[in-house]
């Protein structure tokens, strides 16, 4: 994928609340307009991550799953 982010978080191997909790901290520590790629291996973060975007008003610029891993590339909107 041709996004280049302006942070990387990686949450591997952390289970739910853990990931939102992390990504929502480093958004908060962004600029608007600027981009966190978090990584995850938990399943339930496609769906967690799809409504945190939703409910906080950040933008899912983008997701993937690569070997076993899944990435999202989270925009600051507000």
């Amino acid at each position: 994928m041709s996004i280049t982010p302006d942070q990387v978080l990686d949450c591997s191997g952390m289970a739910c609340p853990m990931p939102i909790l992390k990504t929502k901290k480093a958004v908060d520590g962004l600029q608007l307009g600027q981009i966190l790629k978090m990584i995850a291996t938990d399943p339930g973060s496609t769906s967690d991550m799809e409504a945190w975007t939703k409910k906080t008003g950040h933008t899912l610029v983008a997701s993937e799953q690569v070997e076993g891993k899944f990435i999202f590339y989270i925009k600051k909107s507000k």
